[in-house]
């Protein structure tokens, strides 16, 4: 169910009804009276499919005020107004949707929009708080352009990062076992400079570090996401710290994992780094010849997080990129690493052939380093990122 509150940014949910619609959902939509003055109803009924009504007098012999909330498996309402938080903080229901939220027995995820003051109005945040004490999955507001010349934090979510939050709720079949759980999550690939111009990299594009952390609200947690260069889009309710090097996504974990419960390393951080780095672009020499690099290593963040837990019980997760050679198969060389860099668990992905990196697919052997070895066939990211934080939530203290 698609819950739509009066304020400007209802029409938005159009894109959201739409996304949720062409995935396969049936979806129906109950706005408020308010909503229904921003985004008529006609719009509403043609991309749905079905009639729309914000009354709890409309076809009473199907008892709509009950029916909806008990027949829905997850209901999403975007926008979320203050208004419309603080009737479900109370049990309030005056409407149809009201009532809906008072009857679901499903997955919530509530999409807030609103001024930046009612948002950090203490009875909004009090109302936010009661909200999420009892399961609902209220999202952080987006910062931007509000209505009119204001910008500040209260911007609905865009409706891309919604739909995503929305299936990975879904696909966690409600699971709330991260709930009061902060977890810090590294996604992307470090960028070392040359010059100016060019730099040391590699080809992660972030997207199994972001499926992590979506996965990880959508139960429940407090997610902190570091970002090495990814072109992805911030997963929406996340707090994104943005980096470039691995300096920065060193210091980045360091800070974010003193209060974690659980730390993903899904980043590829560069293993090496220029000694130098040139203050103007590096020329090609006239005879042709490739002017040497000089390379340092950079720290092991991988193992400095795991050597020293920043609290007691703090699990800690790996990953780990992976060709076979001569020297071993790729599980002999990820069993290796596991014991050497000493986290609990170590995701190991066969790269051969470049595969994996942008991928919207993964598949995958999660190694414990008590001896368990989980095999996660090939499928979304999304499904790889819940089976790994299944495996987290095993080796979590209370």
């Amino acid at each position: 169910m698609l819950g739509v509150s009066g304020g400007i940014a209802a029409y938005k949910a159009c894109e959201l009804l739409r996304r949720l619609s062409e995935s396969g959902h049936d979806v129906t939509v109950v706005p408020t009276a308010a909503a229904l003055r921003f985004v008529g109803a006609p719009t509403w009924a043609a991309l749905s499919g079905k009639p729309v009504s914000d009354e709890v007098w409309s076809d009473v012999h199907e008892v709509p005020h009950v029916r909806i909330g008990q027949e829905a498996d997850l209901v999403v309402v975007a926008p979320a107004t203050a208004d419309l938080m603080a009737k479900a903080a109370h049990g309030l229901a005056d409407d149809l949707l009201t009532n809906t939220l008072l009857t679901a027995r499903c997955p919530v995820v509530l999409a807030p929009a609103m001024h930046t003051e009612m948002w950090e109005h203490p009875a909004t945040r009090a109302n936010v708080a009661t909200l999420r004490e009892r399961g609902v999955l209220v999202l952080e507001p987006a910062e931007g352009r509000l209505t009119g010349a204001d910008t500040g934090k209260g911007r609905l979510p865009e409706p891309a990062e919604i739909f995503e939050v929305c299936r990975d709720v879904l696909a966690g079949a409600g699971r709330r076992d991260l709930t009061g759980r902060h977890v810090l999550v590294s996604a992307g690939g470090t960028r070392e400079p040359l010059d100016p111009v060019r730099f040391l990299g590699n080809r992660s594009s972030g997207r199994q570090g972001y499926a992590l952390a979506r996965a990880a609200l959508a139960r429940g947690a407090e997610v902190t996401l570091v970002a090495a260069n990814s072109s992805l889009a911030d997963p929406a309710g996340v707090k994104v710290v943005h980096v470039e090097t691995t300096a920065e996504l060193r210091a980045g974990v360091v800070e974010a994992a003193a209060g974690a419960d659980a730390v993903v390393m899904a980043a590829a951080p560069a293993d090496f780094r220029p000694v130098d780095v040139s203050s103007a672009k590096l020329k090609k020499r006239e005879d042709g010849t490739a002017a040497p690099v000089a390379l340092v290593q950079n720290p092991d963040i991988l193992r400095e997080v795991a050597h020293e837990r920043a609290r007691p019980g703090q699990v800690v997760v790996g990953f780990a990129a992976e060709t076979g050679d001569a020297d071993g198969s790729v599980l002999d060389h990820a069993r290796a690493k596991l014991a050497r860099k000493g986290c609990d668990l170590l995701v190991v992905n066969d790269v051969s052939g470049g595969a994996v990196f942008g991928s919207e697919d993964n598949q995958a052997v999660i190694l414990g380093a008590d001896g368990a070895a989980v095999d996660v066939p090939l499928g979304p990211k999304s499904a790889l990122a819940h089976a790994i934080w299944d495996q987290v939530t095993l080796r979590m203290r209370d």
